[in-house]
């Protein structure tokens, strides 16, 4: 969930989401990131440039999931 929530901000890169996902190991976090984009919730695109670098970013599938984090949202901040 954290991991789709910082991809919800936009194209992200693999340091990027490794900082904003405290305590997750550059192995799982790529176990993850490699799911998703089996399921074809994310995308990968990798530049050519030196450094080399990849920015992951929501497919038209991924970015449908936004409306059941807005709920989940609402739901977490309404007050008992």
């Amino acid at each position: 969930m954290m991991l789709l929530h910082n991809i919800f901000e936009g194209n992200t890169r693999f340091g990027q989401l490794q900082r904003a996902l405290e305590g997750i190991s550059p192995k799982t976090l790529s176990l993850r990131l490699q799911e998703l984009e089996k399921e074809g919730i994310i995308s990968r695109k990798v530049y050519a440039e030196i450094p080399l670098h990849v920015e992951y970013s929501l497919t038209k599938k991924g970015k449908s999931l936004s409306d059941i984090f807005k709920a989940m949202e609402r739901w977490g901040t309404e007050k008992a």
